[in-house]
């Protein structure tokens, strides 16, 4: 990678990026689930599959290894492993010289404040919290008994339309609705049979569960959704318990997925089918004053 300064090194090019901190990433792969996931839908789909815009990437150099890592996929917010106060400092720093354009940042909560404080002595810019989440690892699953009516069925090309119209109210509901296509996140997921279904007795889908393909030993569960008019019936604990066993049962070593710590009942319901928490993370969005 180019040399900047600070220790960083920034590219565009993702093997570049991959070459240098791919071993730092698959290091710790729950931690990293993020960036390991993106960086693989980027080379699964292309350069642009987040948006028209260049993605940016960066690693943090020091005695020789790679201590931290982060992206940008616009128009998305960027994201940051683990920092110290002076790998915030330094990256702030480094950002606002090469004029790299950050509407928001996403990390564990403690290098997340660290790169927000950093930021806005900066640039001026003043951080809104966007959402707080909590990491879960899955230890041991535990299917919610009874089960409600129906069955699971991974989603096909059939299931295109239904798939998108609920990954935008999905993305709506998390203040991501702006941000990617439906249709072009369905047809992603489609293509490796990354979606599940829960469908009621007569075969209408009522609840979705999706999965990130594995890299490093981790997958991450995601999006879950079950229309608002549908919820309260357990067909969302049901639907990512299925998708839980069947990556448990391809031998995937880490089962992750993130929840809102707004939403108790979400937390309280993947902890009753297994998953246990690993750590905390939130995302900013900046303002600039003009």
């Amino acid at each position: 990678m180019t040399s900047v300064t600070y220790d960083w090194r920034l590219t565009r090019d993702l093997d570049t990026f991959l070459a240098g901190a791919g071993d730092f990433l698959r290091s710790r792969p729950a931690q990293h689930t993020v960036a390991l996931t993106v960086t693989d839908a980027l080379r699964r789909r292309g350069m642009r599959q987040y948006g028209k815009s260049a993605p940016v990437f960066g690693a943090l150099e020091r005695g020789g290894a790679v201590r931290a890592a982060f992206f940008r996929t616009p128009p998305y917010r960027l994201n940051l492993t683990p920092l110290d106060e002076r790998g915030a400092d330094t990256l702030a720093a480094l950002l606002a010289e090469a004029e790299v354009e950050v509407p928001g940042v996403s990390a564990d909560t403690d290098t997340v404040e660290a790169f927000t404080r950093a930021w806005g002595r900066r640039t001026g810019a003043r951080a809104a919290l966007l959402r707080s989440e909590r990491l879960y690892r899955l230890d041991g699953l535990t299917a919610p008994e009874p089960a409600p009516p129906g069955r699971p069925r991974v989603a096909d090309e059939s299931d295109r339309d239904l798939l998108a119209r609920w990954y935008t109210e999905f993305a709506e509901a998390i203040g991501e609705g702006a941000l990617r296509d439906g249709g072009t996140w369905a047809d992603d997921r489609i293509s490796y049979g990354g979606i599940t279904l829960w469908e009621d007795p007569d075969g209408t889908p009522v609840a979705m569960a999706g999965a990130t393909p594995p890299v490093a030993g981790q997958l991450r569960v995601a999006p879950v959704y079950t229309p608002v008019h549908l919820r309260g019936r357990g067909y969302a604990g049901a639907v990512t318990a299925e998708v839980s066993r069947a990556a448990v049962a391809a031998g995937v070593q880490e089962v992750l997925l993130f929840t809102d710590l707004a939403n108790p009942t979400s937390n309280g319901l993947y902890q009753r089918i297994g998953y246990r928490p690993v750590s905390d993370f939130a995302t900013y969005d900046f303002t600039y004053e003009a």
